[in-house]
């Protein structure tokens, strides 16, 4: 049985229909969102929930640099993936947290840890 949008030509809302070349650019798009030694580092470190301090995250990370830290969360910020939280107080407290979006890329980060295991299984 084919579905509804086949048989009368459109596409339900929300539903957006792939070609394999947009697929590909799509995927890329993504993929460069994440790309960067330390950016999945961090969101592993953020998944949750969490709320965590610049402070806190490096020393979650001892390998970062802070210039690198630094560069990471604005990019992730900028993506829409990390909320950046500042508490005007002194000394400033600024804290990181993921948006839902950004935490909506937990499901699909297991997903590929799994994909990835089942190569040697």
């Amino acid at each position: 049985m084919t579905s509804t949008d086949k048989k009368v030509g459109y596409l339900p809302e929300g539903k957006v229909q792939y070609t394999p070349t947009s697929a590909a650019e799509g995927a890329e798009q993504a993929l460069k969102m994440l790309e960067g030694r330390w950016k999945l580092v961090i969101l592993f470190h953020l998944f949750g929930g969490k709320i965590m301090r610049f402070s806190d995250l490096e020393r979650a990370i001892p390998a970062i640099s802070q210039k690198m830290l630094i560069q990471q969360l604005r990019q992730m910020e900028a993506d829409g993936i990390v909320r950046r939280i500042v508490h005007h107080q002194v000394p400033p407290k600024v804290e990181y947290c993921l948006t839902d979006w950004g935490q909506s890329l937990c499901p699909a980060l297991d997903a590929l840890l799994k994909w990835a295991e089942q190569r040697h299984g």
